[in-house]
């Protein structure tokens, strides 16, 4: 089962993922505050979601825990989604995050998304200390999904297990929409076996597995009363400016940030300034040109292009945009031009 393609007429809609990226010259804080602050002005542009990541032990993200922030968000905006991308379900009881999110679905009726992960957002020794059965929650993932939806949708658990009885409140009209996201085959298939939408993370594998993945959730897709289609999205990085030059520029720090994190390096994001003052080696220089290879950056015109081939090849009516920059008033204009290049109205 394949979903149409978009069609040339249709206005591709777009999203934010915001991971409170770290940057060097400000603290931590700022980054919070900072998503905030964006989540209000994407509003305004008119995109469709804003999703917050979880990540722990880093010294590049400050988003640690984004049910906290989506309630921020959430009080301070009227119209667009908000949400997680995700919860890392293995760290947490799932009853706990339905409480959660039926809280966050009070505040913001009929705006909340539930994206939820099973990769750590960590090393393997932060992941025990957030949950000492990190050996095995993993493995309990596609349970943990199963009760969370009973939950969260306020329908009695199966006949015979243990916690039939429990509800999770508050109990109301609306409930938060139920996403599985995934950079692997594994998260697509979960997706496809509950009947809930898939947003597969190319940030993260720069559009290697995309294909595959998509496959097997659409040919394994089961319909659900929520979902009878399904309904996949894609994640991407990109930025964008004025003129390519400035775009190159601002994605420097992205680059360095990159290669850091290929050497196991997590550090605070760079300035494009600090970026050009790191000596390179020549295995550095080959592996930064790889990443700009493959990386979408340069004009509205440019990145518009890119990211409609990308959702055209792949069947998907949405896309997810990350863009870390260095700047807040970079970062704040790439995604009016994009906004304005998609045609977005606030």
């Amino acid at each position: 089962m394949r979903a149409a393609l978009p069609r040339e007429h249709e206005v591709l809609s777009l999203s934010v993922l915001d991971q409170s990226t770290i940057v060097t010259g400000r603290p931590p804080g700022a980054s919070i505050r900072e998503s905030i602050r964006l989540a209000q002005y994407c509003e305004d542009l008119g995109y469709a979601r804003y999703w917050c990541a979880e990540h722990h032990n880093s010294d590049s993200q400050a988003g640690t825990a984004p049910e906290i922030l989506i309630a921020a968000i959430a009080a301070s905006t009227k119209r667009i989604r908000v949400g997680s991308a995700g919860v890392m379900l293995p760290h947490y009881s799932a009853l706990k995050v339905a409480e959660q999110f039926r809280v966050l679905d009070a505040i913001a009726p009929g705006r909340i998304d539930l994206g939820l992960g099973r990769a750590p957002g960590s090393d393997g020794r932060t992941a025990f200390a957030l949950n000492p059965r990190a050996d095995s929650a993993a493995d309990e993932f596609p349970a943990a999904v199963r009760d969370l939806m009973h939950w969260t949708e306020g329908v009695p658990l199966v006949e015979g297990h243990p916690f039939r009885d429990i509800r999770a409140q508050p109990k109301g009209d609306t409930r938060p929409e139920m996403w599985i996201l995934g950079s692997s085959d594994y998260g697509a298939q979960v997706a496809a076996y509950f009947g809930l939408p898939f947003c597969f993370a190319a940030f993260i594998t720069e559009g290697r597995g995309l294909e595959q993945a998509f496959h097997l959730y659409r040919e394994g897709y089961r319909p659900s009363p929520t979902h009878p289609e399904p309904h996949g999205a894609a994640c991407v990085w990109a930025v964008t400016a004025e003129t390519q030059e400035e775009a190159a520029y601002l994605f420097s720090s992205r680059e360095m940030s990159r290669l850091n994190r290929d050497k196991g390096i997590y550090a605070a994001l760079p300035s494009p300034e600090e970026a050009a003052s790191v000596v390179l080696s020549e295995g550095d220089k080959a592996r930064i040109e790889r990443i700009r290879s493959r990386a979408i950056y340069g004009t509205p015109d440019v990145v518009g292009a890119k990211i409609r081939e990308l959702a055209d090849a792949h069947g998907l009516s949405e896309v997810a945009v990350l863009s870390t920059v260095h700047d807040p008033e970079a970062r704040r204009r790439s995604y009016a031009l994009l906004a304005k290049e998609f045609g977005l109205t606030g």
